[in-house]
């Protein structure tokens, strides 16, 4: 059993466990397995793997679970024959066996399996990959985190209001949050799939990513790059009530084109010509094109709490 240190109700674990736990058991019964069938006898295969003859016959009896995320991978699957390969035909020590094992490993922790099932253990993971173990607390990786846990909480606020249902365009919604200093789309944290209105509420498909958002994303560079105080949005279906509802609120809703081609740059001519970045801003439609507003703030939070009172003061209309 690996140990879990608990603060609150959130298991710490190291991705050291998921290999101890759920790696090494499953490679080494597949190894196992492997070893008996090219003609070593249960003792030869324990004194390889370090292991008791009983336990080698649990392996081989198939009494010992496999984590079929690893068990099924073809890596692993290639790994285990390349080294039962060289055990049975003498061309690999134990050294080089180790050596294979160990890359494999470190493949596994790189964006592979180790790194989801760590995530799984571990939800605080959710959204940054193996990034933490990868490059380790850097500021960056900080920026990053912080960012993804700000849309998070956005979405959460989202899906709970029913006041955004009827808000939420045909093609879906989306919202997001820019990096400081954003290059460009994949600097910007947003839900892959976009957010949708169903049976009366709304659906989030899954956590937020970096790079998960093409228009939102557009606006929001757009916006940074004329005020780099806004780094939060989200787009709504454009409703005059929604409309008349921010100039209730003394916000003075800025109408664009909406023309795909080049969004980017003519928002951000648009943002400079007004002076600065509006809180809200909108076009109309046009053929194929669905009629779509955003809301913006200093980050996707900020966002969503101005678009939810928004949307509050458009339902009692």
């Amino acid at each position: 059993m690996g140990v879990a240190v608990r603060v609150g109700h959130v298991p710490l674990r190291l991705p050291s466990e998921i290999v101890v736990e759920q790696f090494l058991p499953t490679v080494r019964a597949m190894l196992a397995s492997a070893l008996v069938e090219r003609g070593f006898t249960q003792r030869e295969v324990a004194d390889r793997l370090g292991v008791t003859q009983a336990q080698v016959s649990r392996y081989v009896g198939g009494e010992t679970p496999l984590a079929e995320r690893f068990a099924e991978d073809d890596r692993t699957r290639e790994t285990v024959e390349r080294v039962a390969d060289g055990f049975a035909s003498g061309g690999m020590d134990d050294y080089e066996a180790l050596a294979e094992l160990f890359e494999l490993v470190r493949e596994f922790e790189d964006r592979g399996p180790i790194c989801a099932a760590h995530e799984e253990a571990m939800p605080a993971l959710a959204g940054l990959g193996c990034d933490l173990c990868v490059r380790g607390p850097d500021a960056e990786l900080e920026a990053e985190r912080a960012v993804l846990a700000n849309v998070r909480r956005a979405v959460r606020a989202v899906e709970r209001d029913p006041a955004f249902v009827p808000l939420v365009p045909n093609v879906g919604t989306n919202l997001g949050m820019a990096l400081p200093d954003p290059a460009d789309a994949t600097d910007v944290a947003a839900v892959p799939g976009r957010v949708h209105a169903m049976r009366g509420r709304v659906h989030v498909p899954s956590n937020p990513e970096f790079g998960a958002s093409e228009h939102v994303a557009a606006a929001l560079l757009a916006a940074t790059a004329v005020d780099a105080g806004v780094r939060g949005a989200l787009n709504l279906a454009t409703e005059d009530a929604l409309l008349d509802a921010a100039r209730d609120a003394g916000v003075d809703p800025l109408r664009f084109d909406p023309a795909y081609e080049n969004r980017r740059g003519r928002l951000e001519r648009r943002f400079r010509e007004r002076g600065g970045v509006p809180r809200v801003c909108y076009h109309e439609g046009a053929f194929g094109t669905e009629p779509v507003a955003y809301v913006f703030g200093a980050s996707a939070v900020d966002a969503v709490e101005l678009a939810a009172d928004l949307a509050a003061a458009a339902e009692r209309e």
